[in-house]
């Protein structure tokens, strides 16, 4: 008797493909669960949730996306051949697509420890897994017993020719200068992240729009499966705050100067102004008879007070178009920037933006410093990375300093923003690396590292198409009005409705990010931020151009120095030498880097001129062609009944004939020439790769005879006299003695 129901399972054509959605026949015991199929792609989502023991003062919503190697026929390729780990960018960068869209839907203050898990288990290669993992992320929460605001979809926009494409293939995708991944609500917008090859913004506009029309059906079947296979909601009633104890801290807040403390323009010195208006309601409340005793009124204080402080700061921005700071809302900090700024590096360049700080460093390597990462598709290669770390003192805090899911997503971002103007192919074969150093830290800090990861690439003399900038945009939206707001705040971000981060060219776009926290964003919003945007990236771009025109001329004296050289392929092997030995004891020697390719060509990294040039001979010394007519030292390698053949350079072999072995005449080539002695000869003819030499010529230059080519001529064959009855008879005489040989019984 079997104690499982069917499936239940709902489809969707999306792009001209049929989406899949099952729940039902695989982890039932999960509290939601969902298989998502498109093509031969499979991912499995579960759901699961524990009542929090404490209020731990946020939601603790964990996401984690994995992608096991099996679904696309592979072995992991690390020591243990476990997935299990630490997880790889790729699968942080997914988690956190899907992690932004889900987590504003769930409702304010559920006492609930939720788990999300993605796993791909099946990969056909061309059907990526991560839209279809926020798809299933959405419909298993809608499954499940969790409270969910609404269903969500994730989708893809690629273009290719000016034709906008849902849910590229990975083969199109190569073709496509757009590359956007979205989720959408059956209203609106909820999450963008992506790149491209400066497209115009009203292009991007475009696109959103028309995706977040395509993904509907996608919506459509989670509602659709939610009826047929959902379990019942648990129940959730928000907590509200009590009237009156808001009313009391208005009151006090009031009194205690908040509005004042909200206008100092200063991030460190506004946040010691907040600190001394909680500590004065908080001491008033607690010589307050009505809620001196009263512990959960208390500990309140702090939630009231940053709403009454969301209040205050939204207000003043609608009604006066006046910020935190003083600034108007479109207005971008003041900017400083210091190309150069560290002596030895290869490139560097401290840009400030307000009070946002971040130090860019960029150095160039050799081919052997590609990042190379194990993945579904086989092993992927990178030329160029940005890596951005946001250590604890930018905010002036004390943390644990580790790499977190934001810095890792940060440097995405601004390596996406960055990428399309790096120099590709033959013609700059260096790898590059960006760091952006977060030094302080006051809103759009991921911008910041791409407007100084350009400027440290500039100075380090690296031919970048052109220059690129980013900025921050935020929302203020109460009912139908709403204000756009330029480079925006940290405090801006956390009380505003948006932050969409824009980066490009003065011609267009190269990557673009966005999270809304309101339910509804319309194009005509987007459009006025993108707008505002493009403003303001041609401001900066004016600032950048100040401070450095274009790439430096030349490569810094520091940076790696690269020459190519050409070599027979046959000589590869011995360039390499057995086990390698060779080419070890070129990088040892000189400290270069050399990669080679089966065609011939060889490309050496080294750290400095003189070393190039010691690389360089050291390689070519197994690539040498003898000259006409030049003495050469070899080494006796063979001795055959017609000469000798003597290795004249590394894997360079010439005959030398009998006849040219001595100035006198020669019985056997072995009286004089021994295995493995040294030789002088004299290259006299070269035919392709039929190298002769003579060493009679080299003795008759020591005697003071002049040579002439005739002299080492190939002598004609001889006919029939007596040194062949000679030798005939020696065979003869040898049989003779055989045959008097007694016989043995």
């Amino acid at each position: 008797m079997s104690f499982r129901k069917a499936p239940t399972r709902v489809s969707a054509t999306i792009g001209g493909k049929e989406i899949i959605l099952e729940t039902g026949r695989v982890a039932t015991q999960a509290h939601g669960s969902v298989t998502i199929q498109c093509g031969g792609t499979v991912v499995l989502v579960t759901v699961c949730s524990q009542p929090l023991d404490f209020d731990r003062g946020f939601f603790p919503l964990t996401v984690e996306y994995s992608e096991r190697m099996y679904a696309a026929g592979r072995i992991p390729g690390s020591f243990f051949r476990r997935e299990i780990g630490r997880p790889s960018e790729r699968e942080t960068l997914v988690s956190r697509l899907i992690d932004r869209p889900i987590r504003p839907l769930f409702p304010k203050g559920l006492p609930e420890d939720v788990q999300v898990l993605a796993s791909v288990i099946s990969s056909d290669q061309e059907n990526e897994s991560d839209v279809l993992s926020i798809t299933a992320a959405s419909a298993a929460v809608m499954l499940s017993p969790l409270p969910f605001a609404e269903a969500v979809a994730g989708g893809r926009i690629g273009r290719i020719n000016g034709q906008f494409i849902l849910n590229p293939t990975v083969k199109e995708m190569a073709e496509s200068d757009l590359n956007i991944v979205f989720a959408a609500s059956a209203d609106a917008l909820v999450m963008v992240e992506g790149e491209a090859t400066f497209v115009p913004e009203d292009v991007i506009i475009d696109a959103l729009e028309w995706g977040r029309k395509e993904i509907q059906p996608l919506v459509e079947a989670q509602v659709k499966l939610r009826e047929l296979a959902g379990k019942a909601k648990m129940a959730f009633t928000p907590q509200e705050d009590d009237a009156a104890l808001l009313a009391r801290i208005e009151e006090l807040a009031a009194g205690a100067g908040l509005e004042a403390a909200m206008r100092v323009p200063e991030k460190m010195a506004r946040k010691d102004a907040r600190k001394l208006v909680k500590e004065k309601i908080v001491e008033a409340l607690k010589a307050d008879p009505t809620y001196g005793e009263d512990e959960k009124a208390l500990s309140s204080v702090g939630d009231i007070i940053g709403h009454i402080e969301k209040k205050v700061v939204r207000k003043r921005i609608l009604d006066e178009g006046t910020r935190i700071d003083g600034r108007d809302t479109k207005t971008v900090r003041p900017i400083e920037i210091q190309p150069g700024i560290l002596p030895r590096a290869h490139g560097s360049a401290l840009f400030t933006r307000g009070e946002t700080q971040s130090l860019c460093v960029t150095t160039l390597g050799s081919s052997t410093d590609n990042q190379r990462m194990d993945s579904l598709t086989g092993d992927v290669t990178k030329t160029f990375m940005l890596h951005y770390n946001f250590p604890p003192f930018s905010v002036g805090e004390v943390k644990p300093v580790r790499v977190s899911r934001r810095e890792i997503g940060h440097g995405a971002l601004a390596e996406k923003a960055l990428k399309p103007i790096i120099p590709a192919g033959d013609g700059f074969p260096f790898t590059v690396r960006v760091v952006a150093e977060t030094l302080e830290s006051n809103g759009s800090s991921s911008m910041a590292a791409v407007c100084g990861g350009c400027l440290s690439l500039m100075d380090a003399g690296v031919p970048i198409s052109d220059p690129v900038a980013g900025v921050a945009m935020g929302l203020i939206k109460e009912g139908d009005n709403f204000i756009v707001l330029t480079d925006i705040l940290g405090d801006e971000d956390a009380l505003g409705d948006m932050d969409f981060k824009i980066a490009g060219t003065a011609e267009g776009v190269t990557a673009v990010q966005m999270d809304i926290k309101i339910t509804g964003l319309t194009t005509e919003i987007m459009r006025k931020a993108m707008r505002q945007a493009h403003e303001a990236r041609l401001h900066i771009l004016g600032e950048m151009k100040k401070a450095i025109d274009g790439p430096r001329a030349e490569l810094s004296k520091y940076a790696p120095q690269h020459a190519e050289v050409f070599v027979n392929p046959e000589v590869i092997r011995m360039i390499i030498g057995p086990g390698g030995k060779n080419i070890k004891a070129i990088t040892a020697a000189t400290g270069a880097s050399v990669d080679i390719e089966d065609s011939g060509r060889i490309s050496i990294f080294a750290p400095t001129a003189e070393s190039m040039e010691q690389a360089k001979e050291l390689v070519q010394y197994y690539d040498q062609r003898p000259d006409l007519g030049k003495n050469y030292m070899g080494k006796v390698r063979k001795v055959l009944e017609i000469g000798a053949i003597v290795e004249i350079m590394p894997n360079v072999e010439a005959l030398v004939h009998i006849s040219q072995l001595d100035t006198s005449r020669v019985a056997q080539a072995s009286d004089v020439a021994h295995l493995g002695e040294d030789m002088l000869v004299k290259v006299i003819e070269i035919n392709g790769d039929r190298i002769r030499a003579s060493r009679k010529a080299v003795l008759l230059e020591e005697q003071g005879i002049e040579w002439k080519p005739e002299d080492t001529a190939r002598p004609a064959r001889a006919p029939r006299g007596e040194g062949d009855r000679d030798h005939r008879g020696d065979r003869g005489d040898r049989g003779e003695r055989r045959e008097r040989r007694p016989r043995r019984d």
